[in-house]
C-alpha cells in the first residue's frame, strides 16, 4: 500500500461524503434518498453493489434500497437477527470486513450480487447506540490493504445515514398523527353537522332537512335563504359534510365583510406584484376548494363587477389570478347564502339576472324562528347544553324559563335566543336558569304588548308547575295588569296581590 493511494483514496472519500450530503438534503422520500447514496459510493468511492436494510417492527432486516448495476435481483429480500452476516452485524451491533467472500461461511448471497473472490465491508447504522439497520458495499478491487480505511469511510456514511432515517421516521409519525387528528377532526364534524343532529320538528323544518339530505348528494349549486341568524350556514355546512366531497375542503367566505378590491383577491388569488403590499403569490379560495365546497354568504351584498367575474368561473369553471394571465380550472360546489329579496335586486338592477337563475338552481328558504316556534324548547335545551360544554359546568333550563323564550318573537331568530341564553347562564351562579334568571335578560321587557293577552290566556293558572312568580305575572297578564282584576284571579286581596308584586320584583306595565 502506498501513500499516494491512500491519498488518492481519501480525496475520493471526501468527494463522496460530499456528494452524499447532497444527496440526504435533497429529498425526504427515505427510499429515493437511500438509493441516492448507494449510487453514490458507487460512482464515486470505488464501493459497488451497495445495500441498505432496516429493522421493521418484527425485529427482522427487510431490503430498504439496494444498487444493483443492471443486475436483478429479487423483488423482497429479509435477515432475522443473527442471520448470516449481515443479521450478525445486527445482532452485534460491529462493523465486519470480510478480506474474500468466498472464505467467509456465513455469507449467504441471496441477492446474487457480490463476487466471491472480493472483499466485503458491513457496517451498523446506529441510533443511540443500538443497530437499526445494516449498510454493506464491496469494494471493487481486490484486498489492496485498505480496507480499515473504507471501513471507517462506510461507518461515516452510516451515521448520515442514521440520523436521515430518525429524521425520515419523525416526518412520517407527525405526518401519520396528522392525519389521524384530521381524520378525527373530519368524524367530528361530520358528526356535528349529521342530520340526527338537526334541530327542528315542525312540519317546516322536516321538509327542510329532507330537501337537504337529497341535495347533499349532488354537485348541485344551493342557495339558501332567510333572515339573519336563521342558521344558513349551518345548512351549507351540513350540505357538504354530508356530500361525496366532505373529504376535501368547505372553504366559506362573507362576500359583505370585504371591499370588491380585496374580494377578488380571497376568492380568485393574486400572483407576486399584482398591487401595492402583494409580495407574494396567494391562493384564492377558488382554488384552495378545489374538489370540495365553495359558501358564498351574503352573495347579494357584492358588485354587479365582481358579479360578472362570479359568472364567468361558474359558467366555465376558470378564472385568472389578479395580475395573471394563466387560466386556472377548478372543480367547486357553490353554495350561497343571502338575506335580501334576490329579485326585487334584479329587478332595479343590482343584481345581475343571469347569475341569480345560475345561483337559484336549488333554493332552500330557512323560516323565521317566530314561525316555527314550537321548535323553541328543543333549540334552547341543545344551546345550553352547548353553554354547559363552553363553561365546564352543568346548566339546567327550567320550564319556567322556556314558557318565557316561548313568548318572544325573536326577530334575531336562533342567533339571538343564543345570544339570550348565555346572558341568562352568565347571571347564573347556581347553574339553573329559571324564569327569574331569564327576566334579568331583559326578555321579560321586550315581549311585544299585542300578543301578551293572547299567549297568557292559554295559561292554566293552577298548574302546579307554574311557580309563584309565573302564576302572579300570568294573571296579570290575563287581566291586563289591572291588579284588582288580577287579585280576583287568584282569589287574593288587592293588598296580597301588591305585596306580592314588591316582592317577587314584578315591573308593571301600562297598556
Amino acid at each position: 500500500m502506498s501513500l499516494s493511494n491512500r491519498a488518492i483514496l481519501i480525496e475520493a472519500e471526501l468527494e463522496a461524503l460530499f456528494r452524499v450530503g447532497q444527496v440526504l438534503s435533497r429529498s425526504l422520500k427515505l427510499r429515493e434518498t437511500l438509493q441516492g447514496v448507494l449510487q453514490v459510493l458507487h460512482e464515486h468511492a470505488g464501493m459497488q453493489y451497495g445495500l441498505v436494510t432496516l429493522r421493521s417492527e418484527n425485529d427482522e432486516l427487510s431490503l430498504s434500497a439496494v444498487y444493483s448495476g443492471n443486475k436483478p435481483i429479487p423483488d423482497t429480500v429479509s435477515y432475522r437477527r443473527g442471520e448470516g452476516v449481515i443479521g450478525a452485524i445486527l445482532e452485534h451491533g460491529k462493523t465486519l470486513v470480510i478480506e474474500r467472500i468466498a472464505e467467509e461461511p456465513r455469507f449467504l448471497g441471496r441477492l446474487g450480487l457480490y463476487d466471491p473472490q472480493l472483499p466485503f465491508i458491513g457496517v451498523p447504522i446506529l441510533q443511540e447506540g443500538k443497530p437499526i439497520g445494516v449498510l454493506v458495499a464491496q469494494p471493487h478491487t481486490e484486498n489492496d490493504g485498505l480496507l480499515p480505511e473504507r471501513a471507517r469511510f462506510l461507518e461515516m456514511v452510516a451515521q448520515l445515514v442514521a440520523q436521515t432515517v430518525r429524521l425520515a421516521n419523525e416526518i412520517e409519525r407527525e405526518r401519520r398523527d396528522l392525519t389521524d387528528e384530521r381524520d378525527r377532526l373530519r368524524r367530528a364534524v361530520r358528526g356535528n353537522y349529521g342530520f340526527d343532529n338537526m334541530i327542528g320538528h315542525t312540519p317546516v323544518m322536516k321538509k327542510i332537512f329532507e330537501l337537504v339530505r337529497q341535495v347533499a348528494k349532488w354537485n348541485t349549486t344551493v342557495l339558501i335563504r332567510g333572515e339573519s341568524g336563521t342558521g344558513k350556514e349551518l345548512i351549507a355546512n351540513a350540505i357538504h359534510y354530508n356530500s361525496p366531497r366532505s373529504h376535501h375542503e368547505f372553504i366559506k367566505i362573507n362576500c359583505a365583510a370585504l371591499p370588491e378590491n380585496l374580494l377578488e383577491s380571497e376568492l380568485f388569488g393574486h400572483e407576486k406584484g399584482a398591487f401595492s403590499g402583494a409580495v407574494n403569490q396567494h391562493k384564492g379560495r377558488f382554488e384552495r376548494a378545489d374538489k370540495g365546497t365553495l359558501f358564498l354568504d351574503e352573495i347579494g351584498e357584492t358588485s354587479p363587477t365582481f358579479q360578472a367575474k362570479l359568472l364567468r368561473v361558474l359558467q366555465e369553471g376558470e378564472f385568472e389570478r389578479v395580475g395573471g394571465n394563466r387560466t386556472l380550472k377548478v372543480d367547486v360546489r357553490i353554495i350561497t347564502a343571502t338575506n335580501i329579496d334576490l329579485e326585487e335586486a334584479v329587478e332595479q338592477g343590482k343584481f345581475r339576472e343571469d347569475l341569480y337563475y345560475r345561483l337559484n338552481v336549488m333554493p332552500i328558504v330557512l323560516p323565521p324562528l317566530r314561525e316555527r316556534i314550537e321548535d323553541v324548547p328543543e333549540l334552547a335545551q341543545f344551546l345550553i347544553h352547548k353553554l354547559a360544554k363552553k363553561q365546564g359546568r352543568k346548566l339546567e333550563l327550567m320550564d319556567s324559563a322556556i314558557r318565557l323564550l316561548m313568548r318572544h318573537d325573536w326577530p334575531g331568530n336562533v342567533r339571538e335566543l343564543e345570544n339570550r341564553l348565555e346572558r341568562a347562564a352568565i347571571l347564573c351562579e347556581e347553574g339553573v336558569i329559571d324564569r327569574t334568571v331569564m327576566s334579568l335578560t331583559g326578555l321579560e321587557e321586550e315581549l311585544p304588548l299585542s300578543t301578551t293577552a293572547n299567549a297568557r290566556a292559554k295559561v292554566d293558572l293552577q298548574d302546579p308547575n307554574l311557580d309563584e312568580r309565573e302564576r302572579v305575572i300570568a294573571a296579570l297578564e290575563q287581566a291586563g295588569w289591572v291588579q284588582a282584576k288580577a287579585a280576583r284571579l287568584l282569589e287574593m286581596t288587592p293588598r296580597q296581590i301588591a305585596y306580592r308584586i314588591q316582592t317577587l320584583n314584578i315591573k308593571l306595565r301600562n297598556i
